[in-house]
C-alpha cells in the first residue's frame, strides 16, 4: 500500500499540539516527532512536561487522501503560521515486515555474547547465544544503551550470582546475565507487557525457570543482589536512586544507562554516597555508570 508523507517543522511551543491536531482532525495514521538531529523524541513520563527544541513532525497518510484538505486543515488550526513550511512526500510501498527482518543481523557484545534473529545463522554456536527477534518495544540490542549493558554483563564473571534487571523490557539483560552463568535473575517492570515479553523470550532461551519477573508493587521485601543493571532513564536512575541502591548488596556492582553525556555525571552524584562511581563509559552520545557499593 502506497503512503503520502506531510513534513512540518514545529517550535517548541506547539510541537505537541500539532501532533494531537493531526491525528484527531486530519486522518493522520501516524506522527512521528524528530529533534534538531533527526534523533526520534522519547515519551515523557507520566507528569513531566517535555521542553522541544526545534522539532520536526512527519505525518503518514494513506496515498488517497486529499492534500489540499489536510493543509487547509492545519492552517485552519491557526497553530502554524499563515505561510508555514511543509514537504510532501510519496513514501515508496515496500515489504516493510522483510526489509526489517534483512537488515536485523546477529550483533556480538564483548568477547562473548551474541544476540540473534531467530531468522538468522548463528556466527559463533560456541559462544553465548542469546535468541532474541526485535518486537514492537523494549530492547533488542540495536540501542546504545542496551549494548553498554551488554557488553559490561559480557565482562563481569557472573557464576552463581543474583542479577536484578530494574526494568528489564524484553528481558535481554536478564537472559545474557543467565546466559552468562547467573544463577538466578530477578527482572522488575513497572509494565504488565514488559514482564510478559521477558517471561516469553525467556522460555524461547531455555531460561524461563531461572527467571522471576515483578511489578515493583509486588516484588518481594528485602529484595538484593550481587549484581543490579539499570537500563531507564535519567529522570527514574534520579528518583529512584535510593530504591535501586537498596537492591544491591554489599561489594555488589552497579551498572545504570539510558542517561546522555550531559546528564551523566548529575545522575552518578546520587549514587556516590553509597557506591564507588568508576569511570563513566559513552557511546553515541549514551552512558553507561558503573559503581561498587559500599562494603
Amino acid at each position: 500500500m502506497p503512503w503520502i508523507q506531510i513534513k512540518l517543522n514545529a517550535t517548541n511551543e506547539n510541537a505537541e499540539k500539532i501532533g494531537d491536531m493531526l491525528m484527531e482532525e486530519t486522518g493522520a495514521l501516524s506522527v512521528t516527532f524528530l529533534d534538531a538531529k533527526d534523533t526520534p523524541v522519547f515519551e515523557p513520563m507520566p507528569g513531566e512536561t517535555r521542553l522541544w527544541g526545534d522539532t520536526d513532525i512527519l505525518a503518514l497518510y494513506d496515498a488517497e487522501i486529499d492534500t489540499n484538505l489536510v493543509l487547509t486543515q492545519i492552517q485552519g488550526s491557526h497553530l502554524l503560521a499563515e505561510d508555514f513550511a511543509y514537504k510532501i512526500e510519496q513514501i515508496e510501498d515496500k515489504d516493510w515486515e522483510r526489509e526489517w527482518m534483512d537488515n536485523f543481523h546477529p550483533m556480538k557484545f564483548g568477547e562473548r555474547l551474541w544476540v540473534c534473529p531467530s531468522w538468522r545463522d548463528i556466527p559463533e554456536p560456541e559462544a553465548v547465544n542469546v535468541m532474541l527477534d526485535p518486537g514492537l518495544a523494549f530492547g533488542t540490542g540495536t540501542h546504545p544503551t542496551t549494548a553498554l549493558c551488554l557488553q559490561w554483563l559480557d565482562s563481569l564473571d557472573l557464576s552463581g550470582k543474583t542479577v536484578i534487571d530494574f526494568g528489564c523490557g524484553s528481558g535481554i539483560l536478564a537472559i545474557a546475565a543467565i546466559k552468562l552463568g547467573a544463577a538466578k535473575v530477578i527482572g522488575i517492570d513497572i509494565d504488565p507487557q514488559a514482564l510478559q515479553a521477558s517471561q516469553d523470550n525467556a522460555e524461547r532461551n531455555g531460561v524461563k525457570d531461572q527467571i522471576e519477573v515483578y511489578l515493583p508493587k509486588d516484588q518481594p521485601e528485602g529484595l538484593v543482589a550481587d549484581v543490579v543493571v539499570a537500563n531507564i532513564l535519567a529522570g527514574p536512575l534520579r528518583e529512584l536512586s535510593l530504591v535501586i541502591k537498596s537492591l544491591i548488596k554489599p561489594n555488589g556492582q552497579l551498572a545504570m544507562s539510558g542517561v546522555l553525556d550531559t546528564q551523566a555525571e548529575d545522575v552518578a552524584n546520587y549514587y556516590r554516597d553509597e557506591l564507588d562511581i568508576e569511570p563513566i563509559i559513552e557511546m553515541q552520545e549514551w552512558c553507561r555508570i558503573t559503581g561498587l557499593k559500599h562494603s
